[in-house]
């Protein structure tokens, strides 16, 4: 049977320029090409997840204009059900906008817009929803007191919980008792447990310190070099996958997406890292964030290379 995931969380639409380099402060390139896609790390992670083999309810705020429409399009033709994803009358849906370099890195700029407008009352109203999960799935482009609330009701219920500290914001010590998974990605770790990380250290005692701050198990991505995670009775590294890179914007939400769905079919911890890499490396082979999430049988594929 397929794991039902939950995704609370951001829903933007991405607005991207690829060029030669990111520019710098008071620079100005030319010469890059411009396209639109569907993102939000939250709306990303329920395309991921969906495309990976679970049944997704997302739970989010899309504006009253032509990108919230468009969205919610998008979610349907992924079979995310969308009967709580909220319309916030006179709100801009969220805006990212998104520099990618040849070399597949990026910077983003975001307006979160509707985002801003869910609240612990829309999580309260999902209530049941959540309790019927096999995992809930968050991030932190929404307001903290929402999350938080999703938790707590998750937590309750006895449903595991994937928490992606991204961006890196502050943390109630509570929250961190209450999570199943964390998974932040090298400077997110950093910021977190005020370590300094680097490619060679500093990885497992960030790890440690998370893990010490109560969460059950730590997953830290480290890009095309894969994931660092600890648990109580296990920690190492697990290697990614050699690929091409054309566009890493949506990697550590794909990641995401595909290891809460490994998890929610009892998978181990250990393998459910392989399944995401793999995910994972396959979505920055693509440009766009939503457009770059791989289905179950390509995921499947590069598992066997």
């Amino acid at each position: 049977m397929k794991p039902k995931i939950v995704v609370v969380g951001s829903s933007n639409t991405d607005l991207v320029v690829k060029l030669p380099r990111l520019p710098k402060p008071g620079e100005t390139i030319i010469g890059g090409t411009f396209s639109t896609a569907a993102g939000g790390k939250g709306a990303n992670q329920a395309v991921a997840a969906s495309r990976a083999g679970g049944v997704v309810t997302f739970i989010s705020k899309v504006g009253d204009d032509h990108y919230g429409s468009q969205a919610l399009e998008g979610f349907k033709q992924d079979r995310i059900d969308t009967r709580l994803v909220g319309i916030a009358p006179a709100t801009t849906s969220g805006i990212a906008l998104i520099f990618v370099d040849d070399r597949g890195e990026n910077c983003i700029g975001v307006a979160s817009g509707a985002n801003d407008a869910l609240s612990p009352a829309d999580i309260e109203r999902a209530g049941d929803v959540i309790a019927s999960a096999d995992v809930l799935l968050l991030q932190l482009e929404v307001p903290l007191a929402t999350i938080e609330a999703a938790v707590r009701i998750a937590n309750r219920k006895g449903v595991r919980v994937i928490l992606n500290p991204a961006p890196a914001r502050e943390i109630s010590s509570e929250i961190f008792k209450l999570l199943s998974v964390i998974t932040p990605n090298e400077h997110e770790a950093g910021i977190l447990t005020g370590t300094q990380l680097s490619e060679d250290t500093g990885i497992g005692e960030a790890a440690r310190a998370l893990r010490g701050l109560g969460v059950r198990d730590v997953v830290i991505t480290l890009g095309p070099r894969g994931a660092f995670f600890a648990s109580k009775d296990m920690h190492g590294f697990v290697p990614g996958f050699d690929v091409d890179a054309v566009d890493s914007t949506a990697a550590g939400d794909v990641f995401n997406g595909a290891l809460a769905v490994a998890l929610g079919e009892e998978t181990s911890l250990q393998q459910a890292i392989v399944f995401a890499n793999a995910a994972a490396a396959l979505s920055v082979t693509k440009l766009g964030a939503q457009p770059s999430a791989p289905d179950r049988k390509e995921i499947e594929m590069m598992m066997k290379r």
